[in-house]
């Protein structure tokens, strides 16, 4: 069994239990739910960055990456760098993550906000929305196009952006529909956990040009994204360059003045 398997496995019975905790009325009467989300799609097309700053506290391939640092600083920092996003991990048992950290990081800035779990099932989109995100982020590798077209559309319904993240070909040709808005391309290979860039710049001439196009994983310079961007890449999602660091957000404004 390979670790996205397992997760998602894990994630079934989280979501029975999180149907048993709370009712769909009550998420739909949080405040949160009636706010007017922002376009992470549109700040990614006028950024000259392009940068998806993400918190990650640990992760299955490097397990603690940053745990002694606030979630309350990372996402300050990030809102002084004036990234084009923000990427939060809500997914607990693999990654330190939990939905009141989205919470926090929507009380704390303006900027577009990325809820970033494996989701399978509508009521996470409802619960997203209900604290605050802006966008989900459905994986194609653990969804049919039956699911894909089902939970983005869904998505759509409540003003959320959708991004799909993919690593291949078959992968792609589930996402290309009107209810998408962000393809993303992980350059991280779910077998061997290596990373390689060049995964996004082999994708990027055959995802259709209506898409944003963002790459994901091991990229940690301003060279990397200035490469990326001659393939068409508007978005670059990038956390544990970050999150390795004692203060996140000064190396997201290092970043963004080598980008120049």
């Amino acid at each position: 069994m390979t670790i996205l398997e397992k997760i998602i496995n894990s994630k079934i019975e989280e979501v029975k239990v999180l149907k048993k905790l709370y009712s769909i009325e009550d998420l739909e009467k949080r405040s949160l739910f009636q706010r007017k989300t922002e376009s992470l799609k549109t700040r990614l097309e006028l950024s000259r960055h392009g940068i998806i700053a993400e918190h990650k506290r640990k992760s299955p391939s490097k397990s603690v990456i940053n745990n002694d640092i606030k979630l309350e600083e990372v996402i300050s920092g990030y809102d002084t760098a004036n990234v084009s996003g923000i990427s939060v991990l809500t997914d607990k048992k693999y990654f330190g993550g939990n939905t009141n950290d989205l919470l926090i990081a929507r009380e704390l800035t303006k900027i577009p906000i990325i809820r970033k779990e494996f989701i399978i099932d509508e009521f996470q989109i409802l619960e997203a929305k209900a604290c605050g995100a802006d966008v989900i982020l459905l994986i194609a590798a653990c969804l049919d196009e039956k699911q894909i077209k089902n939970l983005s559309e869904f998505a759509k319904s409540l003003n959320l952006e959708v991004l799909i993240e993919i690593h291949n070909n078959q992968e792609l040709e589930k996402c290309l529909l009107n209810s998408v808005d962000i393809i993303g391309v992980n350059n991280r290979n779910l077998k061997t956990f290596e990373v390689d860039i060049e995964n996004s710049i082999n994708l990027s001439e055959i995802i259709p040009e209506n898409f944003v196009k963002i790459s994901e994983s091991g990229i940690s310079s301003a060279k990397e994204i200035s490469i990326l961007r001659k393939h068409g890449f508007k978005g670059f999602l990038i956390g544990e360059t970050f999150m390795t660091e004692k203060d996140p957000g000064k190396e997201v404004l290092k970043m963004i003045n080598e980008i120049g």
